[in-house]
Formats: C-alpha cells, structure tokens, sequence
C-alpha cells in the first residue's frame, strides 16, 4: 500500500515521504495512529497544502523533546527491591518499575520510552538506561536499584 507519512517513523521515513508498506502495518498501525495516510491524489493535494503547518508543528515537537531531554538528563532514579545476600533480585526492575520512579519524580515517560538493551535489570547496582523522548532525541539517566531494608 502506498502512504504518505504524516510524520518522521523510525526506519521507514521522514515527514511527507511516500512510501510503500505492507498493507495490515499500514491499516493496523500508521494509519490509526496518524501517522501515515493512503497516498491518493486528493492526500497529495492537501498534503502539500498542509506541508509547511506539519513542518512548523513538527519542529515544535523536536523543540519541547529536547527541552525535556536537557531536564532528564543525569536524572537519578532510585528503585527498592528486596534481594538476596549475592545482590540478585527476587525479580527484576523492567520499564514500567523505571516510568513509575520517573513519574515520582515529576517526569511524564511512557514506559515504551524506555531502552533498554540488555533486558530487566535483575541485580543491585546502577545502571545507564536511555529514554527516548523523540525518534531523534534520547536522554540518559540513571537507574539505582537498592536493596529494600528489611522489617523485623
């Protein structure tokens, strides 16, 4: 199917791109979240009549991301877990557990925001976790996971 991205996505174009995708991506994801339209000759129409509002909106986007990445940077967020005497976690820190300490802090993250490469985080120590706020801009905190103190 052909589309017109409304928008920069990851691996398959920027802003006012045509392109060609499978049709389910395109129905199932692009599509209903705004980020693509069929390309038809009425699209192109009013997309090129649009192009310098999407632009301009665009880079307010890429503005307010890095804004937000110059706050979250060296960010430190402190996890309690309980652990073992070797520092293995009864469980694991995922993404979520990550979002929830940013959100404590007064950061709004998505937890699909969240990277992280190596998986949940199952060990005491600290770690350097990127969160990607825009497909350009990415911030990197820092994720401590202590031991929870133990109730006699």
């Amino acid at each position: 199917m052909q589309i017109i991205l409304m928008e920069k996505v990851g691996n398959l174009g920027n802003l006012g791109d045509l392109i060609k995708v499978k049709d389910g991506y395109a129905r199932n994801f692009l599509i209903p979240t705004g980020k693509a339209k069929r390309a038809t000759p009425v699209a192109l129409k009013e997309f090129e009549a649009k192009r310098a509002d999407l632009e301009k909106a665009a880079g307010d986007k890429l503005a307010a991301a890095q804004a937000r990445a110059e706050e979250l940077a060296g960010v430190v967020v402190r996890i309690a877990r309980k652990a073992g005497v070797d520092g293995r976690l009864f469980g694991s820190v995922t993404n979520f557990d990550v979002s929830d300490g940013l959100r404590a802090l007064g950061f709004e993250v998505e937890k699909s925001s969240v990277r992280m490469p190596a998986g949940p985080l199952k060990t005491i120590g600290e770690s350097q976790l990127a969160v990607a706020l825009h497909g350009d801009v990415t911030a990197t905190i820092t994720v401590a996971v202590v031991a929870e103190q133990m109730k006699l």
